[in-house]
């Protein structure tokens, strides 16, 4: 896992009538650099939107409905896992999470099923300095985003 990258895993509390998911705490260590902003974006199937990196912000990924392939590249020079790679599905699943992105580290996605509604928490607001871009065809970080699900070998019995 890449350093500062953390995943915090959510617990359903379902009922007759759906289910209640409690998100973020301010009291949790996963959320330590507080609250700046709140924001949603919606999205159809095939949608990629990558590479973005930030100067000083964190940021905390939530899909809420459809279902996303996340990565995360490590830029930090400095970081014992720099130039490593890290992917996530997120979204429409049981074990849904919420991945914290510091600093530093590279981010895109692909929406795998649409639509999509994604909600994502930054500790700063919004400030146009603070954006990066990196191609998403880089070819020192060399990701495809064409690629689809990863395969899992499961026992099927």
């Amino acid at each position: 896992m890449i350093t500062g990258v953390l995943v915090k895993k959510l617990v359903r509390h379902p009922d007759e009538r759906g289910y209640f998911e409690e998100l973020i705490r301010c009291t949790d260590d996963f959320f330590a650099e507080g609250f700046g902003q709140l924001s949603h974006t919606f999205m159809v199937a095939g949608v990629v939107k990558a590479w973005h990196v930030h100067k000083t912000q964190t940021d905390w990924w939530f899909c809420a409905a459809g279902k996303i392939k996340m990565a995360v590249y490590d830029l930090r020079k400095d970081s014992p896992t720099y130039k490593e790679l890290n992917e996530f599905i997120l979204g429409d699943t049981q074990d849904n999470v919420i991945v914290k992105i510091p600093s530093g580290v590279a981010h895109g996605m692909k929406v795998l099923e649409g639509p999509c509604h994604f909600v994502y928490v930054t500790n700063r607001t919004y400030d146009p300095t603070e954006e990066g871009r990196v191609p998403y065809n880089d070819s020192d970080i060399g990701y495809d985003w064409v690629q689809g699900m990863p395969i899992t070998n499961k026992n099927i019995t």
